[in-house]
């Protein structure tokens, strides 16, 4: 295995992840042999878990990609899901745990899972990666690290080996095929301008500073077809101070800031923008990052009163992770936020007051619903008498109890859409005129048609797993 990247920044985007996995599944009972350490039975007596079942799984992938994904990919991606997951556990040792903290919350007495997401993995993505490492060693796979590649090597028209830059010199490895897994191009500015479009320069780079298209390029030059969302990506909201050009290792995935859904979200002029209660987080926050992005200043602020401030998490918005601005009142809570790049006091104000009004009329028309974070509530900002131009659909509080607080945010972007042709069953990669190019096979990242515009948190690492496992499979077999 070679790498560009040092080894202390081993393991890619991975690393930065939560270690979240979607799989199919068929509720809390099916997943308990691939729990690391099974929760105690008076734990588990109060989870509830619905089954995850394959016709929502591949709606969920196409409903967020408005349709466009390629369907065999998306059928060989769910339909090899919960296969993956297995192997992953048993034959890698990944540590899965089920997501309590990201996916679950605490509803009378009980642990309701929410988004058809529900494993994540011990430490997240560096307990993710340790795991990849430690099984590495155990099979004996050299790994050489600070080693960037060049170029395939073609013979006869087939892969057969690739030449690299290793300790100064130009080094031809032979080999009878050749797997890519270097990331997007999400951490070239350049690359983000031309593609994702103008403004990308400004995104915060989530993860690791070394995916900057190489991969693509190795492909381009032995005539490999691209294709899928060139002009999208992953990105999410994140944390306005965070660094520009990498992610931080000790904080990883602490940057994110995915607590809108119980509060709100305005821009620098104190607008609303998004539909904070669209959806559950895990098929919204991959596509909020470039709605935050398009703002005056390319930042916004999330907003929250005393009501939901404990249910954020901790990880993201504990004390010493993220810079809070705290207020007792909106109109010093809005002195605050000028000092941070508010340019409109009084539209902010009226912001939050029209807010809190279309709540409270919504209110009165139906006394019976009650907020519930685990379910699509129903609690909107849209009644007969008063509408807002921008709803928010689910989980709408008024912002009416001191404290409040703020966080500002910024567009972090996570990897790119946009890949090459792969034959779904044995990761091969495509040559234009759809032959497969014999020896070359792709995983993660670098496919190209799975996803469109948006998709459904965990399915990256899960895509990661199918492919890699058919990849290795079909090049093992050469």
């Amino acid at each position: 295995m070679i790498d560009k990247c040092p080894w202390e920044w081993a393991g890619g985007n991975g690393f930065f992840t939560a270690g979240a996995h979607r799989t199919v599944h068929g509720g809390l009972g099916d997943l308990l042999s691939i729990i690391k350490d099974i929760p105690p039975p008076s734990v588990i007596e109060r989870i509830d878990m619905e089954p995850y079942t394959r016709e929502s799984f591949v709606e969920d992938i196409m409903r967020l990609g408005n349709g466009k994904p390629d369907p065999v990919l998306v059928d060989t991606l769910v339909d090899n899901s919960r296969a993956a997951i297995t192997w992953l556990a048993k034959s890698v040792s990944v540590p899965f745990v089920f997501s309590f903290n990201r996916q679950a919350y605490e509803v009378d007495g009980r642990q309701r899972f929410w988004g058809g997401m529900v494993l994540s993995v011990l430490d997240g993505g560096k307990g993710l990666i340790a795991a990849h490492q430690k099984a590495l060693k155990r099979a004996g796979v050299q790994i050489w690290f600070n080693t960037p590649a060049l170029s395939l090597v073609m013979v006869d028209d087939k892969v057969s080996g690739l030449v690299v830059h290793k300790d100064g010199h130009e080094v031809e490895l032979k080999a009878h095929a050749v797997i890519l897994a270097a990331g997007g191009f999400e951490a070239n500015a350049e690359l983000r301008e031309k593609y994702l479009g103008t403004g990308w320069t400004q995104a915060r780079v989530r993860g690791t500073p070394y995916n900057t298209g190489d991969g693509f390029a190795l492909a381009k030059a032995v005539g490999a077809k691209f294709v899928g969302d060139w002009a999208g990506c992953h990105s999410t909201a994140w944390d306005a101070n965070a660094a520009a050009d990498a992610g931080a290792r000790d904080l990883t995935n602490q940057y994110t800031k995915s607590g809108y859904p119980l509060g709100i979200m305005v821009n620098a002029s104190g607008v609303r923008f998004v539909d904070e209660g669209e959806d559950y987080r895990n098929y919204t926050y991959a596509k909020f990052g470039r709605a935050i992005l398009s703002q005056p200043g390319g930042f916004a602020f999330q907003i929250w009163d005393s009501q939901v401030i404990a249910s954020l998490r901790k990880e993201e918005y504990g004390d010493g992770i993220v810079e809070k601005i705290v207020a007792s009142t909106f109109e010093d809570l809005a002195e605050r936020l000028v000092q941070k790049g508010l340019t409109d006091k009084e539209l902010f104000l009226t912001t939050l007051r029209e807010f809190n009004e279309a709540i409270y009329r919504h209110r009165d028309e139906h006394p019976n619903l009650r907020w519930d974070p685990a379910v699509k509530d129903g609690l909107s900002t849209q009644s007969k008498t008063k509408q807002l131009t921008i709803p928010k659909t689910n989980w709408a509080l008024p912002l009416d109890k001191p404290r409040f607080m703020a966080v500002k945010v910024a567009c972090g972007v996570t990897f790119t859409f946009g890949g090459l042709a792969i034959d779904p069953q044995s990761a091969a990669v495509l040559r234009e005129d759809g032959r497969k190019i014999p020896g070359l096979f792709c995983t993660g990242e670098m496919v190209g048609g799975l996803f469109f515009n948006n998709y459904p948190g965990g399915s990256g690492l899960t895509g990661g797993a199918v492919f890699g496992i058919k990849a290795g499979r079909s090049a093992a077999g050469l």
